[in-house]
């Protein structure tokens, strides 16, 4: 069985990076076929892995181990035409701490790093309790479609969310210098996030940009707005090739 799922773009169209999505607590590859169908729409190559990990007694060892396959996963891609750049790693939950906490660590090597991350539902440093399954689907998601999903996956690990993340690689995630760019996706309704400490990351770092989704839960890529995050995540991917400026400047009456 493979460890990976990839999603292919449009025949005839030029590749326009390498996208490589990394899954949360107790979530499987399956969670993130829609959005990963949807950056593949936009001519991105998409490889959904497992996901990471992350063992409190041994922190250091799970990033190396979470490192290794990271650039399997990014080599693996090049067999028909070489690693297409630019080569973006999309975590969430503890695919994000993981993501982060590896690129911002004293011994991360420039080797195989990516060219930029999007760090998703980020999770904070307070202990939370989710409990029974219905109240997790609340914590995670107000998509009926994603719900559906979520509760017909027979291999998704119930109650995972109640699993503590190690303080030691959340200290990392949220201190360490990332060296690439960074996207970081929060839903403001999301009970798990630390919106200031959020802020304070993002606000410490070179090259990042906060983008808070209105109404949106933990799976924020997965939620009711999915389609407006997509969008978001690849108006970030296409930033990437002009300094991070936007293409697109907008100024509405609205405000």
């Amino acid at each position: 069985m493979t460890e990976y799922t990839d999603h292919h773009g449009p025949d005839g169209l030029r590749i326009r990076g390498t996208v490589i999505v990394v899954p949360g607590r107790g979530e499987t590859r399956a969670a993130y076929n829609r959005f990963g169908r949807r950056l593949a729409a936009d001519a991105y190559r998409v490889r959904v892995i497992d996901a990471p990990d992350l063992d409190a007694d041994d922190p250091a060892g799970s990033l190396t181990r979470f490192g290794a396959r990271l650039a399997d996963a990014v080599e693996g891609t090049a067999a028909r035409d070489g690693v297409i750049h630019p080569v973006v790693v999309v975590g969430a939950d503890t695919g994000a701490v993981a993501t982060a906490a590896l690129l911002g660590g004293e011994s991360s090597s420039s080797d195989g790093r990516p060219d930029a991350v999007v760090l998703a539902g980020l999770p904070g440093h307070a202990a939370t309790r989710v409990g029974a399954w219905d109240h997790e689907l609340d914590v995670r998601t107000a998509c009926p479609a994603h719900r559906a999903t979520l509760t017909g996956d027979p291999l998704i690990r119930r109650g995972s969310l109640d699993d503590a993340v190690p303080d030691v690689l959340l200290a990392a995630a949220y201190g360490g210098d990332i060296g690439v760019p960074v996207l970081i996706l929060v839903g403001d309704a999301d009970p798990l996030a630390d919106r200031d400490a959020l802020v304070r990351t993002a606000t410490s770092l070179p090259r990042a940009r906060l983008s808070v989704v209105r109404g949106a839960h933990h799976d924020v890529l997965n939620d009711l707005q999915h389609r407006s995050v997509a969008a978001e995540t690849v108006t970030f991917l296409e930033t990437l090739r002009d300094d991070l400026v936007p293409l697109i400047t907008v100024r509405s009456s609205a405000w």
